[in-house]
Protein backbone atom coordinates (compact mmCIF):
# COMPACT_ATOMS: atom_id res chain seq x y z
CA UNK A 1 0.00 0.00 0.00
CA UNK A 2 1.43 3.62 -0.89
CA UNK A 3 1.42 6.04 1.45
CA UNK A 4 -0.36 8.82 -0.35
CA UNK A 5 -3.63 7.43 -2.57
CA UNK A 6 -3.11 8.19 -6.31
CA UNK A 7 -3.70 11.67 -7.69
CA UNK A 8 -6.53 10.80 -10.05
CA UNK A 9 -8.62 8.67 -7.42
CA UNK A 10 -12.78 10.12 -7.02
CA UNK A 11 -13.32 8.53 -3.89
CA UNK A 12 -11.28 7.86 -0.27
CA UNK A 13 -11.80 5.58 2.30
CA UNK A 14 -11.54 7.44 5.52
CA UNK A 15 -8.39 6.00 6.54
CA UNK A 16 -6.76 7.62 2.82
CA UNK A 17 -8.68 10.85 4.45
CA UNK A 18 -6.75 10.81 7.57
CA UNK A 19 -3.16 10.64 5.80
CA UNK A 20 -4.72 13.31 3.17
CA UNK A 21 -5.45 15.72 6.19
CA UNK A 22 -3.40 14.61 8.74
CA UNK A 23 -5.97 14.33 11.29
CA UNK A 24 -7.56 11.23 13.49
CA UNK A 25 -9.96 9.39 12.48
CA UNK A 26 -12.33 10.76 15.15
CA UNK A 27 -11.99 14.11 13.85
CA UNK A 28 -12.56 13.52 10.38
CA UNK A 29 -16.13 11.61 11.49
CA UNK A 30 -16.77 14.63 13.44
CA UNK A 31 -15.96 17.23 10.37
CA UNK A 32 -18.54 14.65 8.40
CA UNK A 33 -20.98 14.64 11.56
CA UNK A 34 -21.57 18.24 11.49
CA UNK A 35 -21.21 18.91 7.55
CA UNK A 36 -17.83 20.14 7.17
CA UNK A 37 -16.43 17.42 5.12
CA UNK A 38 -19.07 16.08 2.65
CA UNK A 39 -19.22 11.91 2.38
CA UNK A 40 -20.66 9.24 1.28
CA UNK A 41 -21.59 5.38 1.83
CA UNK A 42 -21.45 2.72 -0.46
CA UNK A 43 -22.82 -0.57 1.34
CA UNK A 44 -21.08 -0.22 4.74
CA UNK A 45 -18.05 1.77 3.37
CA UNK A 46 -17.86 5.21 4.26
CA UNK A 47 -16.50 7.41 1.32
CA UNK A 48 -15.24 10.61 0.79
CA UNK A 49 -14.97 12.37 -2.90
CA UNK A 50 -12.00 13.93 -3.35
CA UNK A 51 -13.82 16.94 -4.65
CA UNK A 52 -14.95 17.23 -0.59
CA UNK A 53 -11.30 17.27 0.39
CA UNK A 54 -10.38 20.27 -1.52
CA UNK A 55 -13.34 21.73 -0.36
CA UNK A 56 -12.75 21.28 2.79
CA UNK A 57 -9.53 22.16 2.54
CA UNK A 58 -10.46 25.51 0.81
CA UNK A 59 -12.63 25.73 3.79
CA UNK A 60 -9.65 25.78 6.28
CA UNK A 61 -8.24 28.38 3.97
CA UNK A 62 -11.08 30.78 4.15
CA UNK A 63 -11.08 30.21 8.09
CA UNK A 64 -7.70 30.91 8.56
CA UNK A 65 -7.65 34.46 6.88
CA UNK A 66 -10.89 35.46 8.20
CA UNK A 67 -9.21 35.18 11.67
Amino acid sequence: MTPFPSADRRLYRVSDAMRLLSMSRSVIYEQIRTGRLRSVTQGRTRLIPASAIDDYIALLEQEARAS
